[in-house]
């Protein structure tokens, strides 16, 4: 019996393998159970889960380097192929020491690159996609054993809904990920910005700077704290120049009172996009089982009223919340995202009291869902089955895909299986 990294899910797998080769993979999944890849378990739902057998393919070698720059004639093309049990913290040192970088990352570096795709989870930035849209070809072994490759070029009609696959399709082997030469960001905290301000200017400050992050608890008077990732050159650029902003003068943690120390660098210290884009370290380890987490993705056009809606919510959701994360998001084609216009996610980190934050879900996705909000796939929410399945306009596509590649749905399981079946 295996958990979920938060500890709030006990896996109903009888088994977890973590294969060598492809060879070893291929026996895994051929066989006559039930099967399904899990990543770094940083899901907080059961949209991994199965009744089967687990695989982890973060031993996987399949002859290739983990992280594995393309050449073509010579000279890099931009793209890169990971093992995809590798973590996002792992592959962005490894690319950066060959000048390449990723246009965006998590908040969090330890997730699993395959993992993170597969739910479309995402960082923030007007400009931004989500982590998935990085991805311009796959590779999948099928429940029949067959390796195969996708890629955007190739595979135009399919190709959209096989990214953002939920695990649904085979287990994926490795991603091609478009790449940006390495760059510099720095990382300056303000404080205290009146809800009135925030809302009255929220495209000038979410056009700021490339990443820019709120957080709140819903029940102050004012935002906490909002912080500006900016892109700069060799003279270390400037905190952004706005009216109302009061900068912080020393480093803050997303959580109120807690040690800033597994943050990233900020007081406007440049550095190597990866130790600056994600809010976290990855040498630091985060604690286990500490937090559950649940996040709403929603039309940017709806910001304000999400943000009156939540305010109004505050007095019950604050009590039960460790903090909450206002972000903006660039659209996507892909078929799960749920991203296929200017988004906004509010994410919440809970206490870990399930009981009683699932009680007050109800009500928040009462104000949320008919603003345009769809659930993150891998965090904890009400809505479930064909009912979250309707949120999303390509799914009945999905679902003939998926059927394509798993005909027998030994690939079903949780969340998944209750979607599908």
């Amino acid at each position: 019996m295996h958990r979920n990294w938060a500890g709030n899910l006990t896996y109903a797998a009888g088994d977890l393998v973590r294969p060598t080769s492809l060879e070893q993979l291929a026996e895994a999944l051929t066989g006559t159970g039930r099967v399904r890849a899990l990543g770094s378990r940083h899901s907080f739902n059961d949209v991994a889960d199965t009744d089967g057998v687990h695989v982890q393919v973060d031993a996987l070698d399949d002859g290739r380097p983990a992280v594995d720059v393309l050449d073509a004639d010579g000279a890099q093309t931009g793209v890169v192929s990971v093992n995809a049990g590798l973590r996002h913290g792992e592959v962005s040192r490894a690319l950066h020491a060959t000048g390449r970088g990723l246009a965006n990352l998590a908040s969090l570096p330890h997730i699993s690159v395959a993992g993170a795709v597969a739910t479309a989870t995402h960082g923030s930035g007007d400009r931004n996609q989500s982590l998935a849209s990085a991805v311009v070809g796959l590779e999948l072994m099928t429940p029949s054993g067959e390796l195969r490759r996708l890629t955007r070029a190739e595979h135009p009609d399919v190709f959209p809904g096989a990214v953002v696959s939920l695990g649904a399709l085979g287990v994926v082997t490795r991603l091609e990920l478009a790449t940006v030469p390495t760059y510099s960001v720095r990382q300056d905290v303000a404080a205290d910005l009146p809800w009135d301000t925030f809302l009255e200017s929220f495209d000038e400050l979410t056009s700021a700077a490339y990443s820019v992050s709120a957080f709140t608890s819903w029940d102050e008077p004012a935002v906490r704290h909002v912080w500006f990732k900016q892109v700069v050159g060799l003279d270390g650029g400037a905190p952004p120049e706005l009216p109302g902003l009061r900068w912080s003068a020393v480093p803050v943690h997303p959580l109120p009172g807690v040690d800033p120390s597994a943050c990233t660098e900020q007081l406007g210290v440049p550095g190597p996009w990866h130790e600056r884009l994600s809010h976290f370290r990855l040498e630091h380890t985060p604690s286990a089982g500490d937090e559950l987490q649940s996040e709403y993705l929603l039309p940017r056009r709806n910001v304000a009223a999400a943000v009156e809606a939540m305010r109004r919510l505050g007095p019950r959701v604050a009590p039960l919340l460790a903090t909450s994360e206002i972000r903006t998001i660039a659209p996507d084609d892909l078929w799960l995202s749920p991203f296929d216009e200017p988004s906004v996610g509010l994410h919440f980190t809970w206490l870990p009291r399930e009981a009683e934050v699932r009680a007050v879900l109800p009500a928040m996705e009462e104000a949320l869902l008919p603003l345009g909000a769809r659930p993150h796939w891998g965090k904890v929410c009400d809505v479930d089955g064909p009912e979250l399945a309707a949120l999303f306009p390509r799914f009945d596509d999905f679902r003939k895909l998926a059927l394509t590649f798993d005909p027998d749905g030994r690939l079903h399981g949780g969340l998944v299986g209750r979607l599908l079946s």
